[in-house]
């Protein structure tokens, strides 16, 4: 049975591979399914500031390992720019998917090895919370999710939603819930939310859920 290390960048994420992704592969029959938190140093853990210290873990857990699927989980909004040909990637193309399919593919062929699959979040984890409102609607006042309805409603896909400092996911929430706290916030949101609704709504997401998947069961 092939085990599946998911590296993310922050106990938030870490979480959320916990909660969310865990329980899914699980009822699929893949039971060995784990988070990885980016070392940045030889003691400290989490935040993709460098390139280089995701590459290390990559590259690192593919030598452990032969039976082993890696794949990452990273935000877009404000990704290092050492990233392999990250300039061309995002001054070259204008359609924001085709910046990241641009940097996943950057960051695959930079790793080279069948086993892994590059995956960056569009635009940060935030996004996947305005899959639906539910989550929201769970944890907050009306006054307080009819405003995140209304980013729900102008967006079919929650991927889209910008990433201008001032309007990235993220800021939209701190915007509206000022006490907003990513790692205790974010995973309640995502666990009322749901699996099945972040699947349906977030494009670049299930296909990465997909890719997983068949990777698996090679």
């Amino acid at each position: 049975m092939k085990r599946l290390y998911i590296i993310v960048e922050g106990q938030t994420e870490q979480e959320f591979v916990k909660d969310i992704i865990v329980p899914y592969f699980s009822n699929l029959g893949f039971n060995d399914v784990r988070p990885f938190l980016i070392r940045t140093s030889r003691t400290g853990r989490g935040g993709f500031v460098n390139y280089l210290h995701l590459k290390n873990d990559i590259i690192r857990l593919l030598k452990q390992e032969t039976e082993i699927i890696i794949t990452t989980l990273v935000d877009f909004f404000r990704m290092p720019i050492n990233i392999p040909k990250y300039d061309e990637c995002i001054n070259r193309n204008v359609n924001i998917f085709d910046k990241v399919l641009c940097l996943e593919k950057s960051i695959g062929d930079d790793i080279s090895d069948r086993r892994f699959i590059p995956y960056i979040q569009l635009h940060e984890f935030e996004a996947i919370l305005f899959s639906s409102n539910k989550g929201f609607e769970y944890y907050y006042e009306p006054k307080i999710y009819s405003q995140t309805q209304s980013i729900i409603d102008k967006y079919e896909n929650p991927e889209l939603i910008n990433d201008r400092p001032e309007t990235a996911p993220s800021k939209r929430l701190l915007k509206i819930i000022p006490s907003y706290d990513k790692v205790i916030d974010g995973n309640v949101i995502a666990m009322e939310v749901g699996f099945i609704a972040i699947n349906e709504k977030c494009s670049r997401f299930r296909n990465w859920i997909s890719q997983i998947a068949m990777k698996l069961q090679e």
